[in-house]
Order: structure tokens, then sequence, then C-alpha cells
């Protein structure tokens, strides 16, 4: 990646400046380890790995920009806690993915600060239906991430497991707060996204205001995002 481009993404980007050193030289470490045992084996699957990374940021950077936007509206609300929660652990994707970025050398997509705006909109829009419909959001948003992720998971499995291991197992045990002691994964951000899907339809989800409407809507925005992040 050149200057231009790694300034363009330390400002679209900023978490990726508070990510630990010693974390991110142990990936680059293991990537370059894993590239020159003969990881690439063509351009095929080089542009293969740049696409997950790529979308991958980009749904984490939406998601995120959903969940400020939510809690800028319910931040002081009973379900302020929840949304917190669910927040924070899209911040950590966020940073893993950041992280990527930077070691696999992967541009983001230009599409980041239309997804900025959008994502937070989105997120302040159905939050101002309510608890309800923040939830509803969450659901149609996080139904779409998860199927993506296994969607992914599956295509590097059939592949090949052991090549893809550094994204499909834990790479690292590295000391942050203890409960994030262990390396980041697809399967455990997918797992994430689930137990968001799952804590919108505990918190009443399926009780907005015209909930199968607004469900199929974003989740045809989501799929919309996810086919124009790979490849722009």
């Amino acid at each position: 990646m050149g200057r231009a481009a790694g300034a363009l993404l330390g400002k679209l980007c900023p978490g990726l400046q508070g990510a630990s050193s010693h974390y991110t030289q142990h990936v680059h470490q293991l990537l370059v380890r894993h590239c020159s045992s003969g990881n690439y084996t063509g351009h095929e699957e080089k542009a293969m790995l740049d696409r997950i990374i790529r979308v991958d940021h980009a749904g984490e950077y939406g998601a995120n920009r959903i969940y400020a936007g939510q809690m800028a509206v319910l931040g002081r609300s009973s379900v302020g806690p929840i949304i917190q929660h669910m927040w924070d652990q899209e911040k950590d994707h966020l940073q893993k993915f950041n992280e990527l970025m930077v070691a696999h050398r992967v541009r983001p997509t230009v599409l980041l600060p239309f997804w900025n705006v959008a994502g937070f909109t989105l997120g302040a829009v159905t939050a101002l239906l309510g608890k309800k419909g923040a939830m509803a959001c969450t659901v149609a948003v996080e139904a779409t991430i998860s199927n993506h992720y296994n969607n992914q998971i599956r295509t590097l499995m059939e592949r090949d497991p052991e090549k893809y291991r550094s994204l499909l197992e834990p790479l690292v045990s590295y000391q942050r707060t203890p409960s994030q002691k262990n390396g980041t994964t697809l399967k455990k951000f997918r797992d994430e996204e689930l137990e968001h899907h799952d804590t919108g339809l505990e918190h009443d989800a399926e009780l907005a205001p015209a909930y199968s409407i607004l469900n199929n809507l974003i989740q045809a925005g989501c799929r919309a995002a996810v086919y124009l992040s790979e490849r722009v």
C-alpha cells in the first residue's frame, strides 16, 4: 500500500492507531511466514483474501457506525448498556481487521465515507422508533453479517483450512482485557454476530412497527453493501 493509501486508511480508521504494536508485529510475522510457505499460490488466491478482508473491514466499520447512531439516541435509556456491549464487541472486530488490512496490504473500500454516514443514519433512524426499532435493525444487520461470515468460512474450509488458519483459528494469545485473552477469528466473530442477533430477538425486535418490511429492507441494503464493498 502506498503512502497516500496508508494515510487515507489512517484517517478513515482512527482506531488503527490504538492497536497493540506487539500483537500487530506478531500477526505480521505469522502472515509473512504463512506467505513464504506458499499460502498465496497466485493472483486468484491473493485477490480472494483481499476481498474477504476488505469487505469484512467495511462490514465491521458500518456496524460500528450503526451502533454509534443507536447510542446517540438510546444511550441513556434502559437498553443503552445492551447496545454498548454489542458495540464494544464490534469495536474489537474492527480493530482486528484494521490490523489485517495493514498486514496483508489490502486497501479499504472507497465507499467507507458513505458507510460512515449511512451506518450512523440507519442506527439513529431505527433507534428513533424506540428500543424495538433498534433491535429490529440489529436482527436484520446481524443476520446478514453472520450469514456472510458463514459463507467465507465455508469457502476457506473447502479450499484448505490449514492454509487459511490465520483467518479461521486464533492467531495468538494476547493480553488486553481479561475477556480478550484469545486471538480473534472469523468463527468467533460469526458467533458474536449471532449473539447480537439473538439479543435483538430477546428484546422484542419482532414487535417493531412493520417488522417484516423493515427487516427485508435492511437485509437487502446490507447485501448490496457487501456486494459493492467487495468490488470497489
